[in-house]
């Protein structure tokens, strides 16, 4: 193995722990903003450090260290602490796995060597993505029947009932999209949507299967334990559900667990309905070869958002003294945001327009990709958290009726009619 293919696997590994558990602090952040915007309220805007606020973004890291360093309390009662300590684990090691078969960039080929952008090639894709992400049930179980209570021993059953109502509903919706891209290689399934439909509608699988997006959008929420079906910790019913004997760490890892699954869902529904970290109409190829369009167009944007962005701080994050912490945290931002866009603008102007080597095309439009990428997935990761502060939480009975009763005879008949189009079609 050559010492280049060695870094980029490196370099995939390190953009999955970066989106999975570095992504975590940002999310818990956007969701108590949101939070606060839904309810008419500030959201954390007090905790610094040396004065710097960043909007509230330093208090989840002070509650992170806080459930570093908080004192790691097992209840005596607890007969099996072997399995106690090992269930928060299996739900954040089975999100990392699933994490790793996304595709955060197409394809780039040097030298004969080709350089795959996943932390985990391999051709499984989708299906890997089914087999790990139902084993996360599994941690709540032994969660719930470890800590020797009853609380937590229903909030593990619910667990259970969730994932036999959700699991038959993702599994067909994955099938439908199966019969339409033909493969199960998720890099492939991405690929396929880069093209459009009559030349107007990118061929995105929101456009191609509506029906089974929806499904699988609504068992997506399920399976990462998120409100409207995060029954297995109902506070208001069971206390914790089965995290109620956890504490410091331990619940930590349930905590930053939850946030990985949700982050892995929406890397899948990004990836297998909203294009994957294809730009809309453009596809690869069109993206390499007209790659100094693409950077000039950045070039112009970055420093108009830049420019908004910093008048939009000096107006809500002023004071009127002016020794303020508060001033002296925008005047410093400005700084930094400014040198950042000269640094990526001057950097732009070299591989975009004076290198014009094909590696330095491949290379920013990997990039470009992978931006692409992460803007969806924080969006998807909105939609979650904007959700969660609008609909009640459902009783077990009620999403057991839904799955059963509604969802799965309309999943089967979305599998009918798409294996009859393709079948129709491609005769």
């Amino acid at each position: 193995m050559s010492l280049s293919l060695v870094l980029v696997v490196l370099l995939n590994i390190i953009l999955v722990v970066l989106l999975a558990l570095g992504g975590v602090p940002v999310l818990v952040w956007l969701e108590r903003r949101v939070a606060g915007f839904i309810q008419d309220r500030s959201g954390p805007n007090r905790c610094h450090i040396a004065g710097f606020r960043l909007g509230g973004l330093i208090q989840s890291f002070a509650d992170m260290l806080k459930l570093v360093f908080k004192e790691d309390i097992v209840p005596t009662h607890i007969k099996h602490k072997i399995y106690f300590t090992i269930a928060p684990t299996i739900i954040l090691f089975v999100s990392l796995l699933t994490f790793s078969v996304i595709p955060f960039a197409d394809d780039i080929t040097v030298g004969g060597t080709t350089y795959t952008f996943q932390a985990l090639p391999v051709s499984l894709g989708i299906v890997w993505f089914l087999a790990f992400a139902g084993l996360s049930v599994y941690g709540i179980l032994l969660a719930g029947w470890s800590s020797d209570n009853k609380y937590s021993l229903l909030g593990g059953l619910r667990a259970g009932s969730n994932a036999i109502s959700y699991e038959p509903i993702m599994a067909l919706s994955v099938v439908s999209m199966l019969i339409v891209y033909g493969s199960v290689d998720l890099n492939k399934m991405v690929s396929e949507q880069s093209g459009t439909i009559f030349g107007l509608i990118p061929s995105w699988g929101i456009f191609l299967q509506p029906v089974a997006a929806v499904l699988f959008i609504v068992a997506a929420f399920a399976e990462a334990n998120r409100t409207p079906f995060d029954l297995a910790e109902g506070e208001s019913e069971i206390v914790g559900g089965f995290h109620t004997e956890y504490g410091a760490m331990k619940f930590g890892l349930f905590f930053v667990g939850e946030y990985v699954a949700m982050s892995v869902s929406s890397a899948v529904i990004v990836t297998l309905f909203f294009g994957g970290y294809n730009l809309p109409w453009v596809s690869t190829a069109f993206l390499r070869e007209h790659i100094s369009v693409f950077c000039a167009v950045f070039m112009v944007l970055m420093p108009l958002f830049s420019y908004l962005f910093v008048k939009w701080m000096k107006k809500n994050n002023a004071w009127i003294k002016k020794d303020d912490i508060r001033n002296r945290e925008t005047k410093q931002i400005i700084k930094v945001l400014w040198i950042v866009n000269i640094a990526t603008v001057l950097l732009l102007l070299y591989f975009g327009f004076i290198s014009k080597s094909d590696i330095s095309g491949d290379i920013l439009g990997a990039i470009v990709q992978f931006c692409t990428f992460v803007v969806k997935l924080f969006m998807m990761n909105l939609v979650y958290i904007w959700v969660r502060w609008t609909l009640p939480r459902f009783r077990y009975d009620q999403l057991q009726m839904l799955c059963w009763k509604y969802l799965l005879p309309i999943s089967l008949v979305n599998l009918l009619v798409s294996a009859c189009v393709v079948v129709a079609v491609g005769a």
